[in-house]
């Protein structure tokens, strides 16, 4: 029986460096992972890793394929942008590993989908790491509401917005290592994707229906670099049950802002309302440095030094899946349970996508403003993937 799985990093960039480096090495999950390799072309992010990780010079690769191909491997972790995901998930898949990727599980539709086919082809676990989900409140609100408690779901608000720190390529230190991820990456593909995937895990309802609003004044502002890239963006949904939610995500507080991301969400129901105060999830100090937002909940940093926290039991949880379908202990029943369109975040990126594809397909009322069309998501994934594709995914 196995103890530990063998794993490959595939992007050793900003998300390890903020969220996995912990898993991998300071948390309860750690004694299942033995970090044996890692694959990133950038050799200054790769030596990094791999000196934290003591990961010896034969087993630092620049191409995945070739990590692949001369390690021994049980599982690999796809830390790559998110429109790179499907390639090295798809080979190490078909290679007979397990994968976990960090949310949104793909940025198109057909990627998602080559995944997810994947992956069942294989029979292998395919787990995206949409940390929300273990947010305990969402975790409460999610089994309240399905036991009925509030009735039916109508309309929504939720926000989740960044400092401008982390779309600034000019603020010091970068934020993102890459001076145009803010013109590559829309709040919609960075935040909105997280709002939309705790909202359908609550409600566990389809979406059928996008319109996008976005906002570009602030970003194309800064100086000496400017930023070709949306501030704001107010996605609406509507729902297979006529449901609305407004999800506005953007990345342009002020610095002086308390909190990295502020945030919250508000259900208002037939027989009630639940308010996630997202933005109190701890304490505030008041420090030299300011008065701070501090979060136990995503990532507490213990007297040990230990590091726990919603942000690290959210993937070491998919460890344990993993652990456990290797070991053939994970029932039929259970492996399905992680197949299915809301759990792999299939209607997540459905809504990405639609989001993005409102924003493109958008006219301009004012400077810096496109007001996006309304698509049918219905269509927009036949069109993608065809009509049985649709069926399949319970949207025919």
């Amino acid at each position: 029986m196995k103890t530990k799985l063998r794993l490959g990093v595939i992007g050793v960039g900003s998300v390890v460096r903020e969220i996995y480096q912990h898993l991998y090495f300071r948390s309860d999950f750690s004694h299942l992972l033995d970090v044996c390799a890692a694959a990133d072309p950038n050799e200054q992010f790769r030596n990094w890793f791999c000196d934290l990780a003591g990961i010896p010079a034969e087993r630092r690769f620049t191409d995945y394929r070739d990590m692949l191909a001369k390690v021994q491997l049980d599982a690999v972790q796809v830390n790559t942008p998110d429109h790179l995901h499907c390639g090295p998930t798809v080979d190490a898949l078909r290679a007979g590993l397990d994968v976990v990727v960090p949310k949104p599980a793909a940025a198109t539709l057909k990627d998602a989908h080559a995944m997810i086919r994947a992956a069942s082809d294989a029979g292998r676990f395919l787990g995206v790491d949409f940390h929300k989900r273990e947010d305990p409140r969402f975790k409460e609100a999610e089994a309240r509401y399905q036991g009925g408690r509030y009735g039916q779901f109508q309309v929504g608000v939720l926000y989740m917005i960044d400092k401008l720190q982390v779309a600034d390529p000019n603020h010091a230190p970068r934020f993102f290592a890459s001076p145009d991820f803010a013109e590559k990456n829309t709040p919609v593909s960075f935040l909105t994707v997280h709002m939309a995937d705790a909202l359908m895990k609550v409600v566990h309802l389809a979406p059928v229906q996008v319109r996008a609003v976005g906002y570009a004044q602030r970003l194309p502002a800064l100086r000496p670099i400017p930023v070709k890239g949306y501030d704001l963006v107010d996605t609406e949904i509507l729902f297979e049950n006529g449901a609305v939610a407004h999800i506005i995500t953007g990345w342009h507080l002020p610095n002086t802002a308390h909190s990295l991301t502020v945030q919250s969400n508000r259900l208002i129901c037939s027989e009630g309302m639940i308010d996630l105060g997202l933005d109190t999830p701890g304490y505030r100090e008041i420090h030299a440095d300011g008065i701070t937002e501090v979060n136990p909940l995503f990532k507490n940093f213990e007297k040990g030094g230990t590091v726990t926290g919603y942000g690290i039991s959210s993937p070491g949880r998919l460890y344990q899946h993993i652990l456990a379908l290797r070991n053939g202990q994970l029932s039929q029943h259970d492996y399905e349970g992680h197949m299915t369109p809301i759990a792999l975040g299939f209607y997540t990126t459905l809504v990405l996508q639609g989001a993005e594809k409102s924003l493109a397909e958008g006219s301009s009322p004012a400077r810096g403003v496109t007001l996006g069309s309304t698509v049918d998501l219905r269509r927009l994934l036949a069109d993608e993937l065809g009509p049985s594709a649709a069926k399949e995914y319970g949207m025919g």
